[in-house]
């Protein structure tokens, strides 16, 4: 199937009409007084808004995940968007949840994370360019931490905290290599005390952590309080509340606790707040925004970051546990591409075209890589929720390729719709819409794969083998220690994080489709006690990313009407 070439993301979302900010917040039963503007199309909305509107009945609560991405991506986001747009074409309110894009990756190579086409957050420039700041307040609230840590050493240090035992490094929200491991301290006496230490990317603070699954302002302020930073010698875990250091913390979080209120191309309402990574945190927008969409929507679409095995099991596993909401059902966002790149036929690369092999119409290469649809299904189904599977169709799809990803999926037991939202908006949309309300009219038996009470060990086996599909964990001596130690510390009922990598379901992104008879080694185990959960190092695991040779930043720039131009 083929149609004309479609404008640029950004004149795409340039030409929306757009409803000002307090109409989107009407048509959700948001009164003018929860608001705070941020220019004519973006509000802070107070947290207080749910607790006023509790009487009002829950919306649908739906999830939106996907198979085992590329490194393109599949589309999750503007599938949501879509998804948004068509349920309210059908009458239904609508409303989207999402995590606010990080600085880095939009001047790197994945660009922004707005959506695509026609099915769009906007204004785009403004989410994917710093937004209402609150990833500079995470930032600032991080590295206050960090100089108070450092500042403490330089004082004499009367905690007594080791300092090769800190692991409270500094962020900032940009791609930066030669950020990753640096020597603070150094020069003049009065500088501070020399020690390495380095930097991670903004997204991967545990501050941000901390927004999405706090439930209030004074959750976030206990939860800042919690975070660890190092030990004593004795091993005992110095937190900020230690250094005196949370409440000014939450001083700089005050407006960042507040989530933020846009819209889509057709001006259906989106709430965009916090956005951890997927890798190596949850990888879910906050439970603030999910709290205030369940009381003003008929639907509340919330996106998980990467795959099932990754963002939706954190979702299960972790949000729900802290937010009490049980999903009604999970979309699967699937292309044609993702299958034929599960058959290890071809090799996909970010920042490059697909191979041209790759757009031949080719069914037989889809079905070689349906394992991988195949598993993410059960996986939705191992946590009691209904899957729907939603193929997000490219112009270079071919009809017997989108036939067979339905045939796939039915013969898994999901529900399958295929969208054309990227071209059509909330119209390409409509069979998706229409098999979502169906779907959360099942009976759901929402369980989680493990229990508070297992221990780590057992809690890691449990994901990795009823989630990935391992044969069990090999923990290196490092990790048993650590484990040890935080059961020790009473930390042993928190739940657990995999940070892995996102292009498999396995830990090894060689391993494409469903792998099995492989084993989860578990290189060490961190604590992130203020989130709430610890977190096992499968893998090596960038905390910090780099530019590539001709980053996006290299294309954006202004005109002289004043203009962004570049950015997609």
């Amino acid at each position: 199937m083929t149609k004309q070439p479609l404008p640029s993301d950004l004149d795409i979302a340039r030409a929306a009409r757009l409803a000002p900010i307090e109409e989107v917040a009407r048509a959700a039963g948001i009164e003018a007084r929860h608001l705070e503007h941020y220019g004519r199309h973006v509000a802070k909305v107070r947290p207080g808004v749910a607790e006023e509107l509790d009487e009002r009945p829950d919306a649908k609560y739906v999830v939106v995940t996907a198979l085992t991405p590329t490194p393109l991506g599949e589309g999750k986001t503007t599938t949501a968007v879509g998804l948004a747009q068509g349920l309210a074409l059908l009458g239904k309110r609508s409303m989207l949840a999402l995590r606010q894009p990080s600085l880095g990756p939009t001047f790197g190579v994945k660009g922004g994370a707005a959506g695509a086409g026609y099915s769009q957050v906007v204004p785009m420039e403004t989410l994917n360019l710093h937004l209402t700041g609150d990833f500079h307040a995470i930032t600032a609230a991080h590295d206050l931490l960090a100089a108070m840590v450092d500042n403490h050493l330089h004082h004499g240090n009367e905690l007594g905290i080791d300092p090769h035992s800190i692991s409270w490094r500094r962020v900032i929200d940009m791609n930066d290599r030669a950020l990753r491991n640096v020597v603070v301290g150094l020069g003049a006496r009065l500088d501070g005390v020399p020690r390495q230490s380095g930097f991670d990317i903004t997204a991967a603070s545990e501050v941000g952590v901390c927004l999405s699954l706090a439930t209030s302002l004074h959750d976030l302020r206990e939860r800042l309080g919690r975070i660890v930073v190092g030990y004593t010698r004795e091993r005992r875990p110095v937190t900020a509340e230690d250094l005196k250091a949370a409440g000014a913390m939450t001083v700089i979080m005050r407006e960042a606790i507040k989530p933020n209120l846009m819209q889509t191309i057709e001006n259906t309402p989106v709430l965009v707040h916090a956005g951890p990574f997927g890798n190596i945190a949850t990888g879910n927008s906050s439970v603030i925004a999910d709290q205030v969409g369940m009381k003003t929507s008929d639907y509340l679409l919330t996106e998980a970051g990467f795959g099932a095995d990754m963002g939706a099991e954190r979702f299960f596993n972790v949000k729900c546990r802290v937010s009490g909401l049980h999903p009604d059902a999970a979309v699967l966002v699937t292309t044609v591409r993702a299958l034929k790149a599960h058959s290890g036929r071809f090799k996909v690369v970010a920042g490059k075209p697909l191979p041209p092999e790759m757009l031949q119409d080719s069914a037989e290469d889809v079905r070689a890589g349906a394992d991988n649809l195949r598993k993410h299904i059960e996986i939705v189904r191992s946590f009691g929720v209904a899957p729907v599977v939603a193929v997000n169709v490219f112009p270079t799809d071919h009809d017997d390729e989108i036939e067979e990803v339905r045939r796939i999926a039915r013969e898994a037991g999901a529900r399958v719709a295929a969208s054309t939202h990227v071209m059509d908006g909330g119209n390409g949309a409509l069979e998706l819409a229409r098999v979502v309300q169906e779907a959360c009219q099942d009976q759901t038996h929402f369980t989680f794969t493990y229990r508070d009470e297992d221990s780590i060990h057992t809690k890691l086996e449990k994901v990795a083998t009823g989630v990935y599909g391992a044969d069990g964990v090999e923990l290196s001596a490092q990790a048993r220690r650590d484990i040890a130690l935080f059961e020790e510390l009473g930390y042993g009922q928190l739940p657990v994080v995999i940070a892995k990598t996102h292009l498999s379901i396995s830990h090894d992104p060689s391993l494409r489709g469903a792998p099995t008879g492989w084993t989860l080694p578990v290189r060490e185990v961190r604590l992130a006690a203020g989130a709430g959960y610890v977190y096992a190092i499968c893998g090596e695991m960038r905390t910090m990313p780099g530019l590539g040779k001709h980053p996006a930043a290299e294309r954006i720039d202004i005109d002289e009407a004043g203009n962004i131009v570049g950015l997609f």
